[in-house]
């Protein structure tokens, strides 16, 4: 049973998401700011963090930030803020998927399961070398642990950049379209919008350019392939 943690500032929210969530056989914690979100990560193992955006004190593009200098655990961005450039900030900073109130539960609930679809999770279910490794050139990809590794040196990547990467790495010399990797990396949902997928291309390669890397290639005019790579 995966175990997902909601942090609102808004009581009758988090009672909405919990019931949401229940009703599909998650396991829920709740916390109501920024600091009793850590504090619950400190002791309790989660597989997802559904997060409101504007939080008093400590918002949750901030706990963002700090939930990401821990590691790779999914985020779900849960914000009343429309513009696109409020979402691709918080897909820039490493959520892996946002949703704008009012929203329905039965679609939170939905985005839930698909991110940890990709994840590999709940935890009890991460089905550790169920999946061959991903090989090219240097790097090294795990699904079943959900890592990525370029000589050894663990990289981080989120859901969604695990995901893209693995698509055209799966094909490598294969231009996929940005539709194409929506489909691919995010098990159609077309929520994430094609300007978004740039974002997520920019963030891998800004991740992978300390290693001396670029493995994506832009073909102008239609979308991105996996650029030949020498292991080394």
């Amino acid at each position: 049973m995966a175990r997902i943690l909601v942090v609102d500032d808004e009581a009758r929210i988090r009672d909405v998401v919990q019931y949401a969530l229940e009703r599909e056989g998650f396991e829920v914690l709740l916390a109501a700011d920024g600091h009793e979100a850590l504090a619950k990560l400190r002791s309790h193992d989660a597989d997802l963090v559904v997060l409101d955006v504007l939080m008093p004190e400590l918002d949750g593009l901030s706990l963002c930030r700090r939930i990401r200098a821990e590691g790779p655990l999914p985020i779900i961005f849960l914000s009343s803020r429309t513009e696109e450039v409020d979402r691709i900030l918080g897909l820039e900073l490493g959520g892996d998927d946002y949703v704008t109130k009012p929203f329905s539960p039965r679609e939170l609930a939905i985005r839930v399961k698909t991110v940890l679809r990709r994840t590999g999770a709940g935890s009890a279910e991460v089905r550790r070398g169920a999946e061959a490794l991903v090989v090219h050139g240097p790097i090294e990809m795990d699904p079943g642990r959900h890592e990525v590794r370029v000589r050894g040196d663990k990289v981080e990547l989120t859901v969604t950049e695990f995901g893209l990467l693995r698509a055209l790495l799966d094909r490598p010399g294969l231009v996929l379209t940005r539709s194409q990797l929506i489909e691919r990396a995010r098990g159609g949902d077309t929520h994430i919008t094609e300007r978004t997928i740039d974002t997520h291309i920019r963030r891998i390669r800004a991740k992978l350019r300390p290693f001396g890397l670029d493995p994506i290639e832009t073909v102008h005019g239609l979308g991105y392939k996996a650029s030949e790579l020498v292991a080394r």
